[in-house]
């Protein structure tokens, strides 16, 4: 599936790289494009956040009528979501996308080669057994990518062979090599540049993530409706959120996990992971502005 979706986001940054002749420049075209394509995901994932916020009095309430029966309470639960026309799994479907997004377009930049210039898998092994028959290092992880850098070498190896002209691809971005791996690189200060961009970003988005639940979480008074009776600090702390629980689980399982990523994977992944924190920062900023004009609206 990963395959499938990484040779459909090929086309399009290859189309995007022919226009502009930079990989750099193609990846943050595309970044920018997918990000455009998830926009309503995005505003419905932000409207849920803040109607999951307000459903939460109501949910507490619950728990503390039914918290010696469980049945009812879960039964309960699933009536409230109903009626409010939400899911407690409506986090989940988020997570799922940007999983498929992570490890799709890590295909792609792991495989330059073979999903954006459609090269047949059986050349690039003949290429990669040239170099090696060579005595020429070749990544057992990224071999694409060295082909790419072994580009002229390859094109004096095959004249006539048009596809060895598909392997040169112009990585270099702002002074930084692109196809550079910073685990094989680790004297060369330059590589650490984009993924040290990319972890700032990350907690920038986590610490306003977090801001943006606890200012739509703020503690407020919570009675039972039936019995008139306050629910105490203790039984609030102790409710659990399900869709805020998932959102914020994975805004620091993703970055984690693509920092362990990116120390290990070309720059190109990591540039694109940086472009993405970055418009996703403006995207917050700009749909809760949006979103708290709509709820002062209706109020």
């Amino acid at each position: 599936m990963f395959e499938f979706f990484a040779n459909l986001f090929g086309y399009l940054l290859s189309i995007l790289y022919n226009v502009v002749n930079n990989y750099g420049i193609a990846i943050i075209l595309f970044t920018i494009i997918i990000k455009l394509l998830l926009l309503p995901l995005s505003i419905k994932q932000q409207r849920t956040m803040k109607k999951s916020a307000k459903m939460q009095e109501k949910m507490k309430v619950i728990q503390f009528k039914y918290k010696n029966d469980q049945e009812k309470m879960n039964q309960a639960m699933m009536d409230l979501y109903k009626n409010e026309k939400m899911s407690p799994l409506s986090g989940c479907l988020t997570a799922i996308i940007q999983m498929l997004l992570l490890l799709s377009i890590f295909y792609l930049v792991k495989s330059p080669i073979t999903y954006m210039e459609k090269i047949a898998t059986e050349d690039v092994n003949k290429y990669v057994t040239q170099l090696q028959e060579e005595g020429r290092e070749v990544s057992k992880v990224y071999p694409e990518i060295d082909l790419i850098r072994e580009y002229n070498w390859l094109k004096e190896k095959n004249p006539e062979d048009a596809n060895v002209d598909k392997l040169n691809i112009q990585m270099n971005f702002l002074g930084l090599d692109l196809s550079k791996i910073p685990q094989q690189n680790m004297t060369d200060y330059t590589v650490y540049i984009i993924p040290i961009l990319y972890i700032i970003s990350s907690f920038i988005s986590i610490r306003m993530t977090t801001a943006m639940q606890q200012n739509t979480n703020k503690k407020k008074t919570v009675i039972d409706g039936e019995t008139g009776k306050e629910l105490t600090e203790k039984e609030e702390t102790n409710e659990v959120d399900a869709v805020m629980q998932t959102n914020k689980m994975m805004s620091w399982m993703m970055p984690i996990m693509s920092i362990s990523i990116a120390l290990v994977a070309p720059l190109g992944l990591a540039l694109y992971w940086l472009v993405n924190n970055v418009l996703m920062i403006l995207e917050r900023l700009i749909l809760n502005k949006v979103i708290k004009q709509e709820d002062g609206e209706e109020s």
